[in-house]
This record gives C-alpha cells, sequence and structure tokens, in this order.
C-alpha cells in the first residue's frame, strides 16, 4: 500500500506539491491539514484520547479529529472522511478559521501545518476506529480551557494552540 501524501503549501495555503507524510513530518515542510470539533446540543465539545500505538502523541486528548486532505480533496469533504474513518459518523462541517502552527515532537518529527478548523454539531454517541482513538467523551468548553491549563501534557501540540488563539471561535459556535 501506498504511503499517504501530504499536500505541500506556502504561506497563503497554495499548494506547490505532494509529498509522503513522513517525509513532510521528517523535514517539518509546511502542509495543509484539518482539525474538526464536534459540539452537542449541551455546549460539549467531543473528545478524542489518540490511540496508544500512534506515531507521535500517543493516549493525548485532542479534538474530535484530525488529519490531512487528500489531492483533490476539499476540506470539508476531508473533514467528514476523516469523521467517518476515526469516530464513525458523518455530519455537516463549517470551516471557521485556519492558522499555522510548527510543532517538533520527541521522536524527531514535526507537525508544520496549515490548519484548516471546521465545527459540526452530533448528540449520538460514536463508533469509535480502535486503530485511531483509545477513548472519547464529552466536555464543555469551558472546562477543557481550564483543564488545558492545570494538566497541558494530556493534550495535544494542536489542540492547546487552537484552544489558546482560537477560544472565541469555539464558544461562538455553541447553539443556544
Amino acid at each position: 500500500m501506498k504511503e499517504e501524501e501530504v499536500i505541500l503549501v506556502d504561506q497563503q495555503d497554495n499548494p506547490i506539491g505532494l509529498m509522503p507524510k513522513m517525509e513532510a513530518h521528517e523535514k517539518a515542510l509546511l502542509h495543509r491539514a484539518f482539525s474538526v470539533f464536534i459540539i452537542n446540543d449541551q455546549g460539549e465539545t467531543m473528545l478524542q484520547q489518540r490511540a496508544l500505538h500512534k506515531y507521535h502523541s500517543p493516549g493525548l486528548w485532542t479534538n474530535t479529529c484530525c488529519s490531512h486532505q487528500r489531492h483533490g480533496e476539499s476540506n470539508i469533504q476531508a473533514g467528514k472522511r476523516r469523521l467517518m474513518e476515526e469516530m464513525g459518523f458523518v455530519t455537516d462541517l463549517e470551516e471557521k478559521v485556519s492558522f499555522i502552527y510548527k510543532a517538533p515532537f520527541d521522536n524527531g518529527l514535526t507537525e508544520h501545518e496549515f490548519d484548516h478548523v471546521m465545527v459540526g454539531y452530533y448528540n449520538e454517541t460514536p463508533t469509535i476506529n480502535p486503530e485511531e482513538v483509545a477513548d472519547w467523551k464529552w466536555m464543555a468548553i469551558e472546562e477543557v480551557k481550564s483543564d488545558i491549563e492545570k494538566e497541558p501534557e494530556k493534550y495535544t501540540a494542536w489542540f492547546k494552540i487552537i484552544f489558546d488563539k482560537f477560544y472565541i471561535h469555539l464558544t461562538q459556535s455553541i447553539r443556544p
């Protein structure tokens, strides 16, 4: 099976090529990614705990799902695909904001991503894929923010960045 490729981009998110995912992470090259946040009617966000065998950030808590767009795939299509692959459901998504971040990991890999943050709504129990997800839970957005401040080591790098920079976008996404 061919290794998944990521879309290399410039600082304005213009595609400049494709590269195998691991190579892009080894070379810390900027590539397109996305992060999905699912919110329920109680204003809670669905968190996932990454599977314990993941190549980086294993066992850490993060947003509902995240990954990389495939060549020819829109941000929304990619978000829906990965939501189904990781959490076992699909719902409508809306892109809220995007940003660039760079996060080196202890294993020598670096996430350098142009990350598109999307929000969707769902109230049911997911059917998690154990190859991708160890556990999941609903948490109030304010509670997540407080927990990140108390125990940041429990959360992924990108999730902490999103909460720090874009907390207002997430709170504005809560339905009255």
